[in-house]
């Protein structure tokens, strides 16, 4: 097994890190990662995301949004966890096949390691390990040119409130309960280990264990890291790869404003644009807000974009007593 140091907290970089190992440069043995991340929300591959993160939040929060190319539902990091990867060309599989999807052989080397720091990690015999009845990580796994990837989540010191906030797309009267239900089925391994082990302690512990005697580690040249950088801004940074990959979904938003009477929105929105939109109210508008709907049809559900038409189509008045931006806000949600 080789072992390879991503040095960067950046998930962008890590994800595009992991895709350059499992693609383009393939490495005789397996490879492993143990990496971190700041906030960040990493989307399965098939979800979409206005109906598992609170976007609204996450903006205001910093806390970055990406889309894995594993399946699987939604995981919150941050410098209080850590993140594993395995990747295992086609040919260095040990028992399953290539076409298999078997979680296990890949977890017994992190449910080894975490025992011996002495947590009573279990595998729920699904895609989760959990202590004491608990949850704290999730798994999943990908084939992709040949490749297996497995990679996983850790949570050790996370901030489960930014984790229920992030996530959670209901008002914000069920939040509280959300925090004391995830904390009542999630545990952070910080509870088990030992007082003197910190995150980066814990790392190196874990990196040693896993990787043996036998591994060997790999340092990243200036060229592996050029093609990574390009590969993370490519396949992970751009808005294109976290929301146009959303399926198609209809959504209705509604607000009511003093002076101004109630707009109601509903959208049909596919790969991340607005396919078709309808404008509907009380309100009294001197602007064509049907050539309005046209307008906004094929732009980027987003509201800076939204807005940049609004301004443009209801200048010189527009909506009596309601602003391009409340109509943005309106329509986003």
């Amino acid at each position: 097994m080789i072992y390879v140091e991503t040095g960067s907290t950046d998930v962008y970089y890590n994800f595009g890190l992991e895709y350059y190992f499992t693609v383009e440069k393939r490495m005789p043995e397996p490879v492993f990662l143990f990496w971190q991340t700041t906030p960040t929300l990493m989307i399965g591959k098939y979800q979409n995301t206005r109906e598992e993160i609170d976007l609204n939040y996450a903006a205001a929060n910093g806390i970055r949004v990406v889309r894995r190319l594993s399946g699987g539902g939604t995981i919150y990091t941050d410098e209080g966890g850590w993140q594993y990867s395995f990747i295992t060309q086609s040919g260095q599989e040990n028992g399953a096949s290539s076409n298999e999807i078997d979680f296990r052989k890949y977890l017994d080397p992190v449910l080894g390691a975490l025992r011996g720091l002495g947590v009573p990690a279990e595998f729920n015999g699904r895609n989760d390990l959990t202590a004491g009845g608990r949850k704290f990580s999730g798994t999943a796994q990908y084939k992709l040119s040949g490749a297996t990837v497995h990679h996983g989540s850790l949570l050790v010191d996370t901030d489960v409130e930014a984790m229920v906030r992030s996530t959670t797309v209901d008002p914000e009267k069920l939040i509280s309960k959300g925090i004391r239900s995830v904390k009542s089925r999630v545990c952070n391994l910080a509870e088990f280990l030992p007082k003197d082990v910190t995150p980066q302690k814990f790392k190196d512990l874990m990196v040693a264990a896993i990787l043996g005697e036998s591994g060997s580690v790999y340092t990243v040249t200036e060229e592996d890291d050029r093609r990574i950088r390009e590969l993370a801004d490519e396949k992970f940074r751009s808005w294109d790869a976290v929301f146009g990959h959303d399926p198609k979904f209809e959504i209705v938003q509604k607000n009511r404003f003093p002076g101004g009477g109630s707009l109601r929105a509903e959208l049909n929105v596919k790969k991340g644009r607005i396919e078709q939109i309808w404008l509907t109210g009380d309100f009294f508008s001197a602007a064509d807000i049907r050539k309005l709907e046209e307008d906004l049809r094929g732009v980027v559900f987003r509201r800076e974009d939204v807005l940049d038409v609004l301004r443009e189509g209801l200048q010189g008045g527009g909506i009596m007593g309601i602003t391009p931006e409340q109509v943005a806000d309106t329509i986003i949600g």
